[in-house]
């Protein structure tokens, strides 16, 4: 027997999972709440909503049309926001554009999403000048800047953002339309071959901001509510800033967004604003808790979200000496991208906080509505003992249902219907997931795997050590073997045996195998980066492979 469809009245209203639904009660009930973008403008949350009505209309006036898509190239702003809302409230596409990606990757992007508009930077137009003429077809530009003042440009720009908001209407009535239609497009930034547009539906982006609103909501360790100050440290363009944005505006929080990264501004902003909630990657969290001003900077109501690489120990041990509630998340731009948080359970608040720490480095728990499994090459589920290694699939209302024109590498990522994430890990017994590492990044080193991850953990714990990558390169004999890569802090001294020597030390006490020792360990200034901060381990086979390898 089949289940029952519900019966519904004539007059009945069918209320939508639509974007536009997230606005209307925090306006209503927190009018004032403040929307501060770095030293440039402070606006209440009455404002937000008048712009983005103003924004939709602007943008109906160039011509934009349900279906069309907006390209947006900008640092994180209040702008940037308001396009979250306006652009796919009216029904056309938002398209956030990874401005750190090369000219080529951008052009690739703004063709094969087609573009009919695109929001720009006075920063970013460099880039259009240098990728105009190959720009499939010519695109309406909106400027976007702090000065109010038009640069100099070859570029046709057919409005100023402000200018544009002014001629809008403050009353435009967004439409209802199906809650399956796509909202929002971006780009992955995978190290291998051309990008991957990834897309999501309002309903998709409506359950994820409930699902992780929920997961966040309530007291203890790791929470978010209606009484936090939030500024994002990812950027808006990686993955909808994480979709936090949308929770904050639904808790109708006072949030602050600080433009380009630069850690003195963003310490400022900090203290200044009384941050109390972000996210970030761990490099940027390095970076602020290297920077002089951090002497100035108090922490200790800040909870940080680390999520886009594993977290080290040593560096989750530095923030909360100064009082950070940090604690891992994980997900991929496939997956909108959030899955799960490592909040302390109830049972573990009175843990010292050492085994504190062991769980907030772990990868985390499932969220509401996550369906997480780590499977075999089979698809049988792992044992879930904490050791028992398997490939971790996924589904949940809000995964990307495919890449966008791409129906082959579609069909590999949902392989027997579930979402393949690439990454290795285990369970424990209390539900916990630990990413162990990337299945492309794995070490296969006569028939041992040895999990890169853990490696650079255990570099990272020695005093000396700024910055640490392990990758594996071919070997004649075993296949494969580990090279470290290693950045020493200024004004300490490691070399290669001493290095050795420390993880020997690991390998003794049955924390690594000893073939998990690298054969070589390099010391260099910098470690290749992806575009959002993540290892380049691609480029790092490639760079550090033995010649003739």
């Amino acid at each position: 027997m089949s289940a029952r469809a519900i019966e519904r009245t004539p007059s009945a209203y069918y209320h939508s999972l639509l974007i536009k639904n997230l606005l209307d009660n925090p306006v209503r009930q927190f009018p004032n709440q403040e929307i501060v973008y770095g030293d440039f403008k402070r606006q209440s949350y009455q404002e937000l909503s008048e712009r983005i009505h103003r924004l939709a209309s602007g943008l109906a006036g160039l011509g934009v049309r349900p279906g069309d898509t907006v390209a947006v190239m900008d640092w994180d702003s209040h702008r940037y926001l308001e396009c979250f809302f306006a652009v796919p409230m009216m029904g056309a596409v938002l398209h956030t554009i990874n401005i750190r990606l090369s000219p080529e990757q951008i052009l690739y992007t703004i063709n094969h999403a087609e573009d009919d508009v695109i929001l720009v930077n006075t920063e970013f137009l460099p880039i259009l000048e240098m990728i105009r003429d190959r720009i499939e077809p010519v695109k309406k530009l909106v400027l976007l800047n702090d000065t109010g003042q038009i640069p100099a440009t070859t570029l046709e720009i057919a409005a100023e953002y402000e200018a544009l908001l002014a001629s809008g209407d403050p009353g435009y009535k967004f439409p209802d339309f199906s809650e399956d239609a796509r909202a929002t497009t971006f780009y992955t930034t995978g190290t291998t071959g051309l990008p991957k547009g990834v897309y999501f539906s309002h309903r998709q982006l409506v359950l994820h901001t409930l699902a992780a609103g929920s997961a966040l909501a309530g007291t203890g360790q790791g929470r978010f509510n209606r009484d936090d100050v939030y500024m994002p440290i990812t950027p808006m363009f990686h993955v909808h800033a994480w979709g936090i944005p949308y929770v904050a505006t639904l808790l109708g929080v006072k949030q602050i967004y600080p433009g380009r990264y630069v850690p003195e501004q963003l310490l400022n902003l900090i203290q200044r604003e009384s941050v109390t909630f972000s996210h970030c990657v761990p490099t940027i969290l390095q970076m602020l808790l290297s920077s002089p001003k951090i002497e100035e900077t108090d922490l200790s109501r800040w909870k940080v979200v680390i999520g886009g690489a594993a977290m080290p120990q040593a560096l989750a041990r530095q923030a909360r000496r100064r009082g950070v509630d940090i604690f891992s998340a994980y997900g991929m731009s496939e997956t909108c991208p959030l899955l799960v948080f490592a909040q302390l359970k109830p049972h573990m608040q009175d843990w010292d906080e050492e085994r504190q720490l062991e769980i907030r480095c772990k990868t985390g728990l499932p969220i509401p509505m996550v369906d997480l499994r780590i499977v075999d090459p089979e698809m049988n589920d792992v044992p879930h003992d904490g050791v028992s290694q398997g490939e971790v699939v996924v589904r949940s209302p809000w995964l990307t249902q495919g890449y966008l024109k791409d129906p082959q590498n579609s069909e590999q990522l949902w392989r027997g219907g579930y979402l393949h994430t690439g990454d290795i890990g285990v369970i424990d017994a209390e539900g916990y997931l630990k990413i162990t590492d990337r299945l492309k990044d794995v070490i296969k080193t006569g028939g041992e795997w040895i999990s890169s991850l853990e490696l650079e953990d255990l570099i990272l714990k020695h005093p000396a050590v700024a910055e640490a990558a392990v990758v594996g390169v071919p070997d004649p004999k075993w296949g494969e073997r580990p090279l470290a890569l290693v950045v020493v802090k200024p004004g300490q001294e490691v070399d290669a045996v001493m290095m050795r020597t420390w993880l020997q030390n690991f390998a003794d006490q049955g924390m690594i195998s000893k073939w998990g020792i690298p054969d070589r360990v390099l010391f260099v200034d910098a470690i290749p980066k992806t575009s959002v901060g993540k290892l380049d381990k691609k480029v790092m086979r490639q760079q550090y492979a033995p010649t003739g390898g």
